[in-house]
C-alpha cells in the first residue's frame, strides 16, 4: 500500500511545528471581512469542525499554539464565534479509520467514553473502549431540538458522513451482538435528526489516486523538491501496520482512502433528505497542452508537488476494476478534484452562493460549491502558503443559517441504486440555480 498521503501530511505537520517558532497570532484578522447579516438567519445551530488525516483539534495541546482551523492566520473559529456563530473543533484519531473516528467524534459530542463497538473491536483486534470524555463534552447540548452542523476537512468528510449514517440507522451487526444495556446509543440509530447539515472541504469522498501513482520522484522535480519528497519517510514511524498500533490494516485511514475501499464505504452510507449537504472541491493544478495537469507552484505546498504532478497525469484501473480517467487528473496535491465533489452514488448539483438563488439548494442532495482554487491545506488556512479562509467559511455557514428548516424531508435515502452502471462523474447544472 502506498503511503503518499500519510507521508505528505506527516511532513506538512512536522514543518508546521517547526514554523511555530515564528509565532502565531491567535487573533484572526477580520477587518477585511464583512460580518454576516444575522437578521436573515432562520437557524443558528452549533458548528462542529472535524479535521483530516494527521490533523488535530481543541482536545490536543498543539491546537492552542496553532489552530488547525485558520493555521498561521489565527483561530478562525474564534473569529466566527465573534460574528455570532457557535463553533467547536473536534479531535479524532489522526490516522484512524472512518469508523473509529466517527465513534470518537460521537463520544466527544456526548461527553461519554469512546465505544468502538463489540463486533468492530473484536474484528479489528483492538480495545473496545477508548478515551473517556465524561464531564468534558465538546459542546453544551445535542438533541433533535439542539441540532448541529458538521464540517469535515479531507478525511473528516468520511468521518462526518459515517457519523450521520450511524446516528440515523445504527449498526445491525452491533445491535445483533450486543446486549441492550451494553450497547452504545450510537449503534442503535434513530437520531439522524440531531444533525442539520454537513459540509465537506477537499474531502476524498471516492478515494484518491495518490495510492495508484508510480513510486519515486517525477522526472520534472527540482533538487529542492526531491529533497522535500525524500524527507517524507522520516516522519512516518507511526504509520499503519507498525508495531505499537495493534489493529488490523483495514482499520486505518490509509485503507478507507483507497478508491476501491472508499467506494465500498459509500455503499454503506446513505444521503438523507432531512439534511443539507454541501461540498467544496479544490484544485491547485493547471491543464497542460498534452492534457495532463501540473501543479501551480504558487498555490501548492512544495511537499505536495511530487504527488500533485503524478496524480495529474496518471490514469488507469484500480485492483477492484474501477477505471479512473482524465477527469481524475485535476487535483489539490492530495485529493482529486472530482472525488471531492460528492460521493458518486449520491445525487449532486452545482451551487454558487454568489450567483444562485437560495431556493436552488436542495436537501438530500450534495450542493457542490465552485471549485476552490488552492491546494489541499488552503481550506484550512494553508501552511507556507497562507490563505484567508473566513470568506469561504462565511459563504457556506451563512447559506446554511439562511435555509428554511421546513423544507427538509422526513429522512428518505436519496442515493442512486446501481450507480456504477450509469456513471456521470460531474454534478449537473440545476435549471433553478441561475
Amino acid at each position: 500500500m502506498k503511503k503518499h498521503i500519510a507521508k505528505a501530511m506527516a511532513l506538512l505537520m512536522a514543518l508546521t511545528m517547526v514554523l511555530l517558532v515564528s509565532g502565531c497570532s491567535r487573533s484572526y484578522p477580520t477587518k477585511n471581512v464583512t460580518a454576516p447579516d444575522t437578521d436573515g438567519w432562520k437557524t443558528n445551530y452549533t458548528w462542529v469542525f472535524c479535521h483530516g488525516l494527521s490533523g488535530w483539534g481543541s482536545y490536543d495541546d498543539q491546537y492552542e499554539r496553532l489552530p488547525y482551523w485558520g493555521m498561521f492566520n489565527g483561530n478562525a473559529l474564534l473569529a466566527l464565534n465573534d460574528m455570532g456563530f457557535d463553533c467547536y473543533a473536534a479531535s479524532v484519531d489522526p490516522q484512524g479509520s472512518a469508523w473509529d473516528r466517527a465513534c470518537e467524534l460521537y463520544a466527544q459530542l456526548t461527553g461519554t467514553r469512546v465505544d468502538y463497538g463489540k463486533v468492530h473491536s473484536e474484528k479489528h483486534v483492538h480495545q473496545r473502549y477508548g478515551e473517556d470524555f465524561t464531564g468534558r463534552a465538546l459542546i453544551k447540548k445535542w438533541s433533535a431540538e439542539d441540532k448541529i452542523n458538521l464540517v469535515g476537512h479531507s478525511f473528516g468528510g468520511a468521518t462526518t458522513r459515517l457519523l450521520i449514517e450511524l446516528m440515523t440507522n445504527g449498526s445491525e451487526e452491533e445491535m445483533a451482538a450486543t446486549k441492550k444495556d451494553d450497547i452504545s446509543p450510537l449503534f442503535t440509530g434513530g437520531k439522524g435528526d440531531w444533525i442539520y447539515s454537513v459540509t465537506s472541504l477537499a474531502a476524498p469522498h471516492n478515494g484518491t489516486t495518490a495510492y495508484n501513482t508510480p513510486e519515486g520522484f517525477d522526472e520534472s522535480l527540482t533538487a529542492w523538491q526531491k529533497l522535500n519528497a525524500k524527507m517524507l519517510g522520516r516522519f512516518t514511524s507511526g504509520a499503519a501496520g507498525d508495531a505499537g498500533y495493534p489493529r488490523t490494516a483495514d482499520d486505518y485511514a490509509h485503507h478507507d482512502l483507497q478508491i476501491d475501499y472508499a467506494l465500498e464505504l459509500n455503499e454503506t452510507i446513505g444521503t438523507y433528505d432531512n439534511l443539507w449537504y454541501f461540498s467544496v472541491p479544490c484544485n491547485a493544478t493547471v491543464k497542460q497542452e498534452d492534457g495532463t495537469w501540473f501543479p501551480d507552484k504558487k498555490l501548492m505546498e512544495t511537499t505536495m508537488i511530487n504527488g500533485g504532478i503524478k496524480m495529474g497525469k496518471t490514469v488507469g484501473k484500480t485492483k477492484g476494476g474501477f477505471e479512473f480517467d482524465k477527469k481524475w487528473l485535476p487535483n489539490d496535491g492530495l485529493v482529486n478534484t472530482i472525488s471531492a465533489t460528492a460521493p458518486f452514488n449520491a445525487p449532486s448539483k452545482l451551487f454558487d452562493p454568489a450567483k444562485s438563488k437560495l431556493a436552488a439548494v436542495k436537501p438530500g442532495v450534495w450542493n457542490v460549491f465552485p471549485t476552490y482554487i488552492g491546494d489541499h491545506m488552503s481550506v484550512s488556512g494553508g501552511l507556507t502558503h497562507r490563505n484567508d479562509v473566513l470568506p469561504l467559511y462565511l459563504s457556506f455557514m451563512n447559506t446554511v443559517n439562511q435555509l428554511d428548516p421546513d423544507a427538509l424531508g422526513k429522512g428518505k435515502n436519496t442515493n442512486t441504486p446501481n450507480w456504477l452502471a450509469d456513471l456521470n462523474l460531474k454534478p449537473v447544472e440545476d435549471k433553478d440555480a441561475a
